[in-house]
C-alpha cells in the first residue's frame, strides 16, 4: 500500500500542484482546503504525513499542528509546515508547536520530495 499524504493549504494552484508532484513520486494523496477541514481529514484516516500551511481559514496551520500533537494518534505523525512566513519567529513557532520541519514558500520541489521521503521511505 502507498503512504498517504494529506496536503492542507487555502491556495489551489499549489493543492493542485503538490497533489501532482507527490502522486508522480508515488503516494496516495489527500487534499484540505481549511484547518478544520485537515483536522476532519486526520480523524476519517490518519495519513502517513501532513504537508501543512500555516495561513488557512478558520484553523491556522499553527493552531492545527498544535491540535493534532495534543492527540496522543498523532504525537509521532510528521507534519512539515509549508508556508510563506519566513521570519526565524514564525519558524520556532511552527517548530514549538510540534511541526517536524518547516519549509518557507518558494521551496524547490525537488528539496519539498526528498524531504517527505526521508520521512516516508525510512
Amino acid at each position: 500500500m502507498k503512504p498517504s499524504i494529506l496536503i492542507a493549504d487555502d491556495e489551489p494552484s499549489i493543492l493542485l500542484s503538490l497533489q501532482v508532484l507527490l502522486q508522480k513520486a508515488g503516494y496516495d494523496v489527500r487534499l484540505a482546503r481549511t484547518g478544520q477541514e485537515a483536522l476532519d481529514a486526520v480523524a476519517l484516516a490518519r495519513p502517513d504525513l501532513i504537508l501543512l500551511d500555516a495561513m488557512m481559514p478558520w484553523r491556522d496551520g499553527y493552531d492545527v499542528c498544535q491540535a493534532l500533537r495534543a492527540d496522543p494518534g498523532c504525537r509521532t505523525l510528521p507534519i512539515i509546515m509549508l508556508t510563506a512566513k519566513s521570519r526565524d519567529v514564525e519558524r520556532q513557532k511552527g517548530l514549538a508547536l510540534g511541526a517536524t520541519e518547516y519549509i518557507t514558500k518558494p521551496f524547490s520541489t525537488r528539496d519539498l520530495v526528498t524531504t517527505v521521503r526521508r520521512y516516508l521511505d525510512a
